[in-house]
């Protein structure tokens, strides 16, 4: 019985047609994207003229039949638009491709940049705002200033009270229609003696987008223990936290040594000014919208109360 070697039954890869190779049955070439293989040996016999040498394989297919779309520009996406296969030109340098959900096409679009830059507005007064160029979304922190604190009153062992700390209005705004915005920075309260309360801070607002109220102002310690300054609110923000109430005064009943004014009440930014104590520390003054401290009468004499701190507005700059 005759032997047939199965291996030697197979096609024989030959590469590109060319009109001066020697081909023998089951070699394959291609051609002009087309592959054919020889069923009688040849040479020179053109592949797709002579079809007693050649039986086509596959044919090539056209850019017509894959994408009838009339493209084909580097850069170019295709996507179903729902009732048809459809092109999406190149975009420009940094876009990104964004969905725009179930039932609409694709979209190019330009990336967010993020955080860019910070404007920061101290000290009390009127200015403006203006919006650099590109920016399309800023975040705004405005904060009242804070009260001074309570004046130590007019006996020794009296102490004040501690001011209160401004209130802070917290708000992310579309900024896209901004050129500038009317700022006020509300001034703080200032130290008082003797029998004077504490003065309350100013108002800070960011044009009639938010406001942060400022804190009140420390009794003065005459009429023995005397409450610190009420801490003030905010409206119109996101988010609007009121401001840290001032400490207490305390009447030592004539023992100086045990002699504290009330601290100044913590704002958003910073603690309050440290109360005065006995004939040893004086009053603290506060610091971005927090309370002064308030101040004492010892055995050496009266200590004037802290200062608040003037109020604070600061924007973040976003793309």
């Amino acid at each position: 019985m005759a032997t047939v070697n199965l291996g030697s039954i197979r096609f024989n890869w030959k590469g590109a047609y060319n009109n001066s190779t020697a081909y023998v049955v089951n070699d394959v070439v291609t051609s002009s994207g087309n592959s054919y293989v020889c069923i009688q040996a040849s040479q020179g016999n053109a592949v797709g003229n002579a079809t007693a040498y050649w039986n086509i394989m596959s044919s090539a297919g056209t850019d017509a039949d894959l994408l009838s779309i009339g493209s084909t520009a580097q850069g170019d996406l295709y996507y179903n638009s729902g009732s048809a296969i459809a092109r999406l030109g190149a975009g420009t340098s940094g876009q990104f491709l964004k969905t725009q959900g179930a039932g609409a096409n694709p979209v190019w679009a330009s990336a967010g940049g993020g955080y860019q830059s910070m404007q920061t507005f101290e000290y009390g007064g009127s200015t403006t705002y203006t919006k650099p160029t590109g920016i399309t979304k800023i975040k705004v922190y405005v904060t009242g200033a804070g009260g001074s604190g309570g004046g130590a009153g007019a006996n020794t062992s009296d102490a004040g009270g501690g001011g209160g700390a401004g209130g802070t209005a917290i708000e992310t705004i579309d900024a896209t229609s901004i050129t500038t915005v009317s700022v006020t920075v509300g001034n703080a309260g200032s130290s008082k003696s003797g029998t004077t309360n504490g003065g309350a801070g100013n108002n800070s607002s960011f044009g009639s987008y938010c406001t942060g109220l400022g804190g009140g102002g420390g009794r003065n310690g005459n009429d023995g223990p005397v409450a610190g300054g009420t801490g003030g609110t905010a409206t119109g923000g996101d988010l609007n936290l009121k401001g840290g109430e001032g400490g207490s005064g305390n009447d030592s009943a004539g023992n100086t040594e045990w002699l504290f004014g009330g601290a100044g009440g913590g704002s958003f930014w910073s603690g309050g000014g440290r109360c005065a104590a006995g004939n040893t520390y004086s009053a603290g003054t506060g610091s971005y919208g927090s309370g002064g401290g308030g101040g004492d009468y010892a055995s050496q004499g009266s200590q004037a109360s802290g200062a608040g701190g003037h109020g604070i507005i600061v924007v973040e700059e976003y793309k």
